[in-house]
């Protein structure tokens, strides 16, 4: 079984996110210690922007486009591929400006891909080819978000993903948020983490769970 991690912290030694993500999976080690863990940093292996040529190389057919085209879409091709091949994947990430950060934004414009990670039937109904993997979207965020704050109804993080990754066919999506952690007093900044550790905790034992129980076959359970 595989286990795709990416982070997209600009922080390194001091990220709450890459810290939580790490000890998400050693729980999941724990119970599959054969698991497979593909790693991706996307601060280091930095996606490209889309770019004129990127969006024409992208919506070229394949068996016309150019070398040089098919040159520019490699790093795409492999990081669809990537994604498509795992079973598990974790993606950490803080919360930037009520949002993602850019370079996971860039990593969505690499990895919706038509003919990869979706594709498009006679009738031009599309078909999300990412229905199999268990998805933790694990996000950190500065301040409080929750309903009773004054910065309720902020968060364009969580619909952006759900609207991405539903569109490439991801069933089985879970959210967890550590908040509120940078613009906290250290209390409540505490608190945060610790709630968050336990819902990760939580979910770590539901997906291994799930893989016991089912021998890994998620159209057998409905995300959370």
């Amino acid at each position: 079984m595989k286990l795709l991690h990416v982070d997209a912290s600009a922080k390194r030694a001091t990220s709450n996110s890459r810290a939580l993500a790490r000890q998400f999976i050693a729980l999941l080690q724990q119970g599959l210690p054969d698991l497979e863990v593909d790693y991706l940093d996307l601060t280091v292996d930095v996606p490209s922007h889309v770019t004129e040529e990127f969006a024409r190389a992208i919506y070229t057919p394949k068996d016309l486009r150019t070398v040089e085209m098919h040159d520019l879409l490699a790093d795409s091709d492999r990081m669809a591929t990537q994604l498509l091949a795992a079973d598990l994947v974790v993606f950490a990430m803080p919360m930037y400006n009520w949002s993602m950060p850019s370079v996971f934004k860039a990593y969505i414009d690499n990895i919706i891909r038509a003919g990869l990670t979706y594709i498009s039937d006679e009738q031009g109904i599309i078909h999300g080819q990412l229905d199999k993997q268990r998805i933790l979207f694990l996000s950190t965020r500065g301040a409080d978000l929750g309903p009773e704050s004054r910065y309720a109804g902020m968060d364009a993080l969580t619909p952006a993903l759900q609207a991405a990754f539903k569109f490439i066919g991801a069933r089985h999506m879970h959210f967890v948020n550590a908040e509120p952690l940078e613009f906290a007093q250290p209390q409540a900044r505490e608190a945060g983490l610790a709630k968050a550790k336990l819902e990760l905790a939580e979910l770590a034992q539901t997906w291994l769970r799930t893989i016991a129980d089912t021998d890994f076959a998620p159209s057998l359970e409905h995300a959370i």
